[in-house]
């Protein structure tokens, strides 16, 4: 069976209709339609009922799904293993938010490497939006984020309870700095801090506003694990009065890609998570 057929059939399953499942493989609602048709043909039977509201499996599509998803796991399995390196059994693809790669991604894979080296490692690093679509389509395993993507298929972790607090400079409080640590951040600082957005300097990427803040001096938001250890040698200080922010860590993978590779995987982010407390960037 040509496995595009089956792709095609999870994507209308997991977007609820044909339109969305045609954005998300970039092809026409056309060929939507006839590659539905053609794979209902194959099989003798009708996979979906189409209405206003969308697309619903029948009892028949129901019983499909997990053949489906076999179909196509197993397809990029093969295609994975094919194209091992030599000595590698099994590959995992990482991806994460360019705020979580220094240091969590880099202890993580550092700690697969030495626990696992059975394992190819691949990652990517990059925006939310684009780490979500790679992973419906199959194309990463599991992904690092700060904020849960609840979506159908998906299972989602929280491994890390993290707060953003604010910090000076211990010998020059000035300049203020605003750190972009996503739209949640964004969110709940508004709300909390309504005049304090208007800084000196703005940043998106943390590590580079902690290097500047400690080279020239300041104020901002950064994460409890990346500064415990400037706290505790007073070249940082806590800002009394500040509020604090929330900003766990999630893991979010497949559910029917759940594998002894993939276990294997998390228990080294774990190991690596319990053994480095405090973050150096």
């Amino acid at each position: 069976m040509d496995i595009e057929l089956a792709k095609t059939f999870l994507a209308i399953m997991r977007s609820g209709t044909f339109i969305e499942a045609s954005n998300r493989l970039n092809v026409t609602q056309t060929t939507i339609t006839a590659r539905i048709k053609t794979l209902e043909s194959n099989l003798d039977c009708q996979l979906f009922i189409r209405n206003r509201a969308g697309a619903k499996l029948t009892k028949e599509g129901e019983v499909f799904a997990s053949y489906a998803n076999s179909l196509v796991q197993t397809w990029e399995q093969a295609k994975a293993h094919l194209t091992l390196p030599k000595g590698k059994v099994d590959a995992i693809r990482i991806g994460t938010e360019s705020s979580l790669w220094n240091p969590l991604l880099l202890d993580w894979i550092t700690a697969v490497n030495y626990n696992a080296p059975e394992i190819h490692i691949s990652t990517e690093v990059t925006e939310v939006e684009q780490l979500i679509d790679l992973l419906d389509k199959n194309k990463l395993d599991i992904i690092l984020l700060h904020q849960p993507c609840y979506y159908s298929g998906f299972t989602v972790e929280q491994i890390v309870e993290e707060k953003l607090i604010h910090v000076q400079v211990s010998e020059k409080q000035t300049p203020d700095l605003f750190i972009d640590w996503g739209n949640e951040f964004r969110r709940d600082y508004d709300a909390a801090l309504p005049n304090k957005r208007q800084a000196s300097l703005s940043f998106n990427l943390g590590p580079l506003a902690l290097k500047f803040m400690l080279k020239n001096g300041g104020n901002g938001y950064f994460r409890t694990r990346v500064i415990a250890d400037h706290i505790a040698s007073g070249k940082l200080q806590k800002v009394k009065g500040s509020p604090e922010f929330s900003y766990p860590i999630y893991i979010t993978y497949r559910t029917e890609k759940s594998s002894a590779t993939l276990e294997k995987t998390l228990t080294c982010l774990k190991q690596s998570l319990a053994l480095n407390t405090q973050w150096q960037v």
